[in-house]
């Protein structure tokens, strides 16, 4: 039964039979089965079917949010009981903001040092995404905004505010400044994120508050991408302090903090809010605990990396 319940998980997280069979790797005949078993064991059509995968029917949805408890509390029953025999070991998947990724370090170095047996993976991608990821059992954690959008049944452990600079090069808008307005912001040629992040959603609301349509020059979902057009000394953007912490300071570049208004948003860790938890969230909940609290006896976000030149 476990295992025809997590094909239903794999074809709501790729809408395709082939390919929620391949993921599952099985056959897709021995996927159709095991949903046509499902299907006769319970007495409901779960599936909408054509030539292609059409979707869940309703009670395919109820079936499915079922599911999704049901394999998460038999994994965590089998990592508990792997975790008492042979100490915290498997596999930790973490999906983060790309804006982000610096605090990600801060979480994974000393988890490591703590589980060493414990393998990681990183992925960068949209908030939406990472709550789409945590349902579907396809993450364990993420980190992402915890006051702009709506969370869910999760656990959630504020660590830091993210505030915004403009980042400029020598000669470029406003390099001389302390300090800059969101309305002086608005007029500068920008490279910004694409508009399916939220940091550019943020951005694009202040730029409208200041009477301008957002029209950036350049876009992507790389934070590097941007930085590096910075770096060329031709472009302007608006980043949060602690990535550009992370990815280094030039003599040539500054970050200057934009005021009128400070704007701030709560990142955070975030988990299904699952009892028992997993160990290894668990054990990732305890840091990111730790770490919020130095973040806030300390006020800094540093944590190994470097500090943040706002000139």
């Amino acid at each position: 039964m476990i295992d025809k319940l997590d094909y239903l998980l794999a074809l709501a997280r790729e809408q395709h039979f082939g390919r929620a069979a391949e993921a599952c790797s099985v056959s897709q005949q021995a996927l159709s089965a095991g949903i046509k078993y499902l299907e006769n064991r319970l007495g409901v059509q779960l599936v909408q079917r054509d030539s292609r995968f059409q979707g869940f029917t309703p009670e395919g949805e109820r079936v499915l949010a079922w599911a999704r408890r049901i394999i998460a509390d038999s994994r965590a029953m089998q990592q508990d009981v792997a975790t008492l025999r042979r100490g915290l070991s498997g596999h930790l998947r973490i999906a983060a903001i790309p804006t982000a990724l610096p605090m990600v370090a801060a979480l994974t170095t000393p988890y490591r040092a703590r589980h060493p047996e414990v393998r990681l993976t990183i992925e960068s991608t949209t908030s939406a995404d990472i709550f789409s990821l945590l349902k579907n059992l396809e993450a364990d954690a993420g980190l992402t905004y915890l006051d702009n959008e709506p969370l869910g049944d999760v656990t959630a452990i504020p660590m830091y505010q993210e505030h915004y600079c403009l980042v400029t090069a020598a000669g470029g808008p406003f390099y001389d400044r302390d300090v800059v307005t969101w309305a002086e912001v608005a007029r500068t040629p920008l490279c910004l994120l694409t508009p399916n992040m939220q940091n550019r959603r943020i951005i694009d609301e202040q730029i409208r508050k200041a009477g301008v349509e957002p029209t950036p020059a350049l876009e992507s979902n790389s934070m590097i991408v941007l930085l590096t057009h910075v770096q060329t000394l031709r472009w302007a953007s608006v980043m949060p302090a602690i990535l550009v912490d992370a990815l280094g300071a030039r003599d040539d570049i500054r970050a200057i903090p934009i005021l009128d208004p400070d704007i701030r948003h709560a990142i955070g860790l975030v988990a299904l809010n699952r009892d028992p938890a997993t160990p290894m969230v668990t054990a990732l909940v305890g840091i990111a605990r730790d770490v919020a609290r130095t973040i806030r006896g300390n006020g800094a976000l540093t944590f190994g990396l470097p500090r943040l030149r706002v000139n």
